[in-house]
């Protein structure tokens, strides 16, 4: 038996559904963004965002194991030192999941500059 949950909904979507299945549970967090005049600024805002949606649904990042990140008019030499500083602040070093970061050239607002979404198993 399949049983679905959806957290915050919002116009059009939620921030986070779980699918419980039998003893484990799927959750599918939509793309988090954060405020901030830079992208070292977002990046962190949207980790934390990503870590509070993991809480309401019991979860840490440990749980994550596929992460989508996107960031606007990505430079390689520039912002993956930026990104990477600040996931291994929040992730750690070790076990990451399974991952992709693609350069976009808009998100849902011209003022966001990154949007990471996640899903985690428990």
């Amino acid at each position: 038996m399949i049983e679905k949950q959806y957290l915050e909904p919002n116009e059009g979507f939620s921030q986070a559904v779980i699918v419980k299945t039998g003893d484990f549970k799927t959750i599918y967090i939509s793309g988090q963004i954060g405020i901030g005049s830079t992208l070292e600024l977002q990046t962190i805002a949207t980790f934390k965002n990503l870590e509070q949606q993991l809480r309401n649904c019991n979860a840490t990042f440990k749980d994550v194991v596929k992460m989508n990140t996107y960031i606007i008019n990505f430079n390689p030499e520039i912002d993956l030192p930026i990104f990477r500083k600040i996931r291994n602040e929040f992730l750690g070093n070790a076990d990451y999941p399974a991952s992709s970061l693609v350069g976009v050239t808009v998100l849902g607002n011209k003022e966001w500059l990154i949007e990471i979404e996640a899903i985690a198993i428990v």
